[in-house]
């Protein structure tokens, strides 16, 4: 009966050294797909923030970006621009808030490949972005590539994939 004891004991406390190393030390994979996450919810928005909400969510979204970042943006009839540089980020998404009054952005079918050296991967997934006033939603295909800068996955560019109808 001891021996047993002992062996759920040693159990329970490598599962728990276990679980505590994955909190503190996140695989890239799962770093990223918080980082996405987080790019998702900054982007979007409610008609009722304030300025101070407002401020700090353009700099947190900024924050996920490399200083160099390049957006390509492609959608037919709706926008066709290239964003250079966090500065250019930031206006945009300042910007998008005086057109709509509210915006909810989702990443869908995140297909996530990390680099064998572990310094850089790419994201391709579904961007579902709900405008307050309209009444479809718009899905686009696109591509994120991040870069490892110190500890931090930076996004250094956005591309629109282009879909076949």
């Amino acid at each position: 009966m001891r021996s047993l004891a002992r062996l759920i004991a040693v159990a329970a406390v490598l599962g728990g050294a276990f679980w505590l190393w994955t909190v503190l030390f996140p695989s890239p994979e799962k770093i990223i797909r918080r980082n996405l996450a987080t790019v998702a919810r900054d982007v979007s928005f409610q008609p009722n923030e304030g300025p101070l909400a407002i401020a700090a969510r353009t700099q947190a979204l900024a924050a996920r970006f490399s200083t160099n970042v390049e957006v390509n943006l492609n959608v037919p009839e709706r926008i066709q621009h290239t964003f250079v540089g966090r500065d250019e980020i930031v206006q945009a998404a300042v910007g998008a808030r005086s057109g709509v009054s509210a915006l909810t952005v989702e990443f869908l079918d995140i297909n996530l490949v990390v680099a064998q050296d572990k310094q850089s991967a790419t994201a391709s997934l579904v961007v579902r972005a709900d405008a307050a006033g309209d009444k479809d939603a718009l899905m686009q295909a696109m591509k994120f590539s991040f870069q490892k800068i110190g500890s931090d996955w930076l996004i250094d560019r956005v591309e629109t994939l282009r879909t076949f109808n």
